[in-house]
């Protein structure tokens, strides 16, 4: 890395706000220097104009997800399932105008130092394809020539060296990293997930971090969204 800092990942926020609020006051504790954000601010969750400001106003970069490009109408519907359709649907009718251009905007791919960021893979990032095998992984490599590219979109956490390893960060390797999800887990543990890179260190971290789901759950329901995705952030999955 050329600069010594402490740098938090986040991704997948998926308009919940208690969760990127928490998430927040944690990373405020941690002394971070700066904020990334791997995109799906939006899509799932009750509340897309808040969580975007957050964001705005608090990471230094910022990607473009699916859900992201979804609610401005680049993605087609047939591309979510059913209840990534309906979100999808609500949230564009709650978007502002000026949150939805904020949303155009941002880059498909991003790097910065010895980081690249991207929302599901540096390869074809316009495809939003899923990464979840050793062999996905491998041809990421050569999609990237920093030494970390930062993915999320599975909302899974994991690491995986250039050389098969995984679950290990150590001096001297490439690293293809998923932070895993702020708004919405799908490991099985519903806490907030999100990476803690020190450069000066040269340690990488894996966040997990309680929030109220209760609030969001709730918000959820009271935007009339499917029961289900007020569900599922209890369960993780």
């Amino acid at each position: 890395m050329k600069r010594a800092m402490r740098i938090a990942v986040i991704s997948d926020i998926h308009s919940n706000l208690s969760a990127l609020q928490r998430t927040f006051e944690v990373i405020d504790r941690l002394a971070v220097d700066r904020v990334y954000c791997l995109g799906d601010i939006v899509g799932y969750g009750p509340s897309p104009n808040e969580c975007i400001a957050l964001i705005r106003d608090r990471c230094m970069a910022v990607v473009k997800g699916n859900h992201d490009s979804g609610a401005i109408d680049e993605v087609p519907l047939d591309h979510f399932n059913v209840y990534g359709r309906n979100a999808i649907r609500w949230t564009k009718t709650h978007l502002t105008k000026k949150n939805a251009e904020y949303l155009r905007d941002l880059p498909l791919l991003h790097v910065e130092d010895d980081i690249t960021l991207a929302h599901a893979s540096p390869l074809h990032p316009e495809e939003w394809r899923y990464i979840f095998t050793w062999p996905e992984a491998h041809r990421c490599f050569a999609a990237f020539s920093t030494r970390i590219c930062f993915i999320g979109h599975t909302h899974i956490p994991v690491i995986v060296g250039e050389d098969g390893s995984v679950n290990r960060f150590r001096d001297g390797r490439r690293y293809l990293i998923n932070v895993g999800s702020v708004g919405q887990a799908r490991d099985g543990n519903p806490r907030i997930s999100f990476g803690l890179l020190d450069t000066a260190a040269d340690t990488y971290e894996v966040m997990r971090v309680d929030y109220n789901i209760e609030a969001t759950a709730s918000a959820i329901l009271a935007a009339r969204l499917p029961d289900y995705l007020a569900q599922r952030l209890f369960l993780g999955i």
